[in-house]
């Protein structure tokens, strides 16, 4: 290999330079490339019209701060040997890998109950075996099963590289700035106790703006209220789709949309038949708006009412509310919409659906921010923080929805 050592320019950071031969032929793989034609935000861009940056970019981003993590642990004088150093940049270049064409709608409608974690250690399995086994460390740091903790922490934690990373990056693409984070102090905090991550007790104030920053980010975009809608309505049409499929109509679509679309295919599939990955690794954003946007002009007129809205931008309306909706107001909506479309019993449920969601910027039950005192103790974030709210944080906020035509407002 020759002129390995690429350099990239990245909006957010500046320069990235890829470390090594290998994260270079990784990145140059088919199953890689495809992150370049997956949106980060999926329809999020409905809302914030610059969020069109992908899981390509974003993959990038949260491998330059694990260079950038890993360097300043090795001068705070914890042993990184080069081969963990590799495995842990190469760990979290993959950990997105898994991850479809609009990944929440995906995941609620024609590749049901797969999660995109699960795909992704299939990823790196069947490319481990490409690379003749030169991932395997990298694979036993993702799944939490090498010796060293910390450094699978790097990867998945409540303050590992991915969050650091997917916060400034949206923050950035979307304009929110109370998504905005300092990352660079926030590494240089980083520090090690006990083969636990943990920060140093003087950048408590720095944690502290990056739960808040979280807690406000899923607010104003990752659950902003249209981006549901936009995610819901998605769902709702591949289901009708496949619908129309079951019901022996005929379906437009790519041949890789096809193969999730005509049939339901489980995780134990996945697992049995590296065939279905490669099926998988086909699909992105493109098969998913380009049937959208021909099933626009199907003759099944559910189907093409709910592709034009979508495509544009003739969203379904959304009430948000902070106990769940009753069973009253639920059906006088859907008698609404029967009677102002000419609905039959059940037609409806396209059109209108419930749901909730949730909101849980800090869980010091599954892996606790720790700061590291002067003396060598440690203490969870929740406990040291000056500020109550970060305490009320670490509960669930759970809000509940309907979403229903807006043309039926004013009946």
């Amino acid at each position: 290999m020759t002129n390995v050592h690429k350099i990239l320019n990245d909006p957010v950071y500046g320069f990235i330079t890829l470390p090594d031969p290998l994260i270079f032929q990784l990145l140059e793989h088919p199953f890689f490339q495809r992150l370049r034609r997956i949106t980060q935000l999926g329809l999020s861009y409905l809302v914030y019209p610059g969020a069109y940056h992908t899981r390509f970019h974003h993959a990038l981003g949260a491998m330059h701060l694990m260079m950038s993590a890993v360097e300043i642990l090795k001068r705070k004088g914890h042993e990184i040997t080069r081969e963990e150093e590799r495995a842990v940049c190469i760990g979290i270049l993959l950990h997105d890998i898994g991850h479809g064409p609009f990944s929440h709608a995906l995941e609620k409608s024609i590749v049901e109950d797969i999660h995109h974690e699960r795909l992704s250690l299939l990823f790196m399995e069947e490319l481990n075996r490409q690379f003749d086994g030169q991932l395997t460390m990298a694979i036993e740091i993702f799944k939490g099963e090498y010796p060293k903790r910390f450094l699978h922490q790097l990867i998945s934690s409540q303050l590992d590289m991915d969050r650091l990373d997917y916060l400034r990056r949206d923050s950035f693409y979307t304009g929110v700035s109370e998504g905005k984070i300092n990352s660079e102090r926030l590494l240089t905090m980083l520090n090690v106790s006990d083969d636990q991550l943990v920060v140093e007790a003087k950048g408590i104030y720095s944690v502290e703006k990056f739960i808040i920053a979280r807690r406000l980010m899923y607010w104003q975009v990752y659950l902003h209220k249209t981006v549901l809608s936009a995610e819901f309505l998605l769902m709702m049409i591949l289901k009708r789709a496949r619908e129309i499929h079951t019901r022996g109509g005929s379906i437009f679509g790519s041949s890789a949309l096809r193969n999730f679309l005509c049939q339901e295919v489980s995780l134990a599939q996945f697992e049995e038949d590296p065939q279905w990955l490669y099926h998988f690794s086909r699909l992105d954003d493109f098969d998913i708006l380009g049937a959208v946007k021909e099933w626009c002009h199907h003759r099944d007129e559910m189907l093409s009412a709910l592709s034009h809205r979508l495509i544009d931008r003739k969203l379904l309306g959304i009430e948000v509310y902070n106990e769940p909706i009753s069973n009253e107001y639920q059906e006088e909506i859907r008698k609404k919409t029967r009677d102002f479309f000419g609905f039959q019993q059940g037609e409806e449920r396209y059109l209108v659906f419930v749901d909730s969601i949730a909101n849980h910027a800090y869980d010091p039950r599954k892996d606790s921010i720790l700061l590291l005192n002067k003396d060598g103790s440690t203490v969870d974030i929740a406990e040291a923080a000056d500020q109550l709210n970060i305490s009320a944080l670490s509960h669930t906020v759970r809000r509940y929805f309907i979403c229903y035509p807006k043309e039926i407002r004013n009946t």
